[in-house]
């Protein structure tokens, strides 16, 4: 029978949110991204699960928080996005996905992906985390069949524009306002979200 971590006093310097993080790390790392729960997190890092919730309200953001996020959501930003009329929804989704990242100057983006490209452990969780928590509330939004093909597509696009306005810093597209590029860019996610597409043949 495993030793479970024991409640109580944490070592001098090490504060119960990194001892949090470090657990939550470890579950996603073991477990995958779908099956770990606030509670088990909570258990591996030997606190009540009403303390990882002070921090954390949900397992979404503490997945960001694991990733280096502070203070973003992007799950929460799809969800809000996707909340309205269908029409718009692409360029809604430029324009909070650009001001979300904005914030920082994209300091955020230019620190974490780097990191994430560098260990494929978290590439492979990002993977889940993309489908479960900001995919999915686009592909819920459009209830068609290839809902999920219209989504990785819109979101194609916006890795494409985060790489370019953040990372790489290709102008005029890294310094245009956000509702400019939402303007620019929104139609085409929404043809991928709404449009017509040409039929896929099917995979041999």
């Amino acid at each position: 029978m495993t030793d479970q971590p024991r409640r109580g006093r944490r070592p001098a310097g090490q504060s119960t949110r990194s001892v949090v993080l470090d657990a939550a790390r470890a579950e996603f790392d073991e477990r995958g991204y779908e099956a770990v729960s606030l509670r088990g997190v909570a258990r591996r890092a030997g606190v009540d699960p009403g303390t990882v919730r002070h921090w954390f309200t949900d397992k979404a953001e503490l997945f960001a928080a694991t990733l280096g996020l502070v203070d973003i959501d992007p799950s929460a930003v799809a969800r809000a996005a996707a909340d309205g009329p269908v029409e718009g929804l692409g360029e809604r989704l430029v324009r909070s996905v650009t001001q979300m990242w904005d914030a920082d100057g994209g300091a955020t983006v230019r620190v974490v992906v780097p990191a994430i490209m560098a260990d494929p452990g978290l590439r492979t969780l990002l993977q889940h985390f993309l489908g479960a928590e900001v995919l999915g509330p686009i592909v819920r939004r459009l209830e068609v069949s290839d809902a999920e093909l219209r989504s990785a597509l819109a979101g194609s696009q916006v890795a494409g524009l985060m790489m370019l306005r953040y990372v790489v810093g290709v102008e005029p597209v890294a310094s245009l306002p956000a509702d400019d590029l939402a303007v620019l860019v929104g139609p085409n996610l929404q043809r991928y979200l709404t449009g017509d597409l040409p039929p896929v043949p099917p995979a041999r």
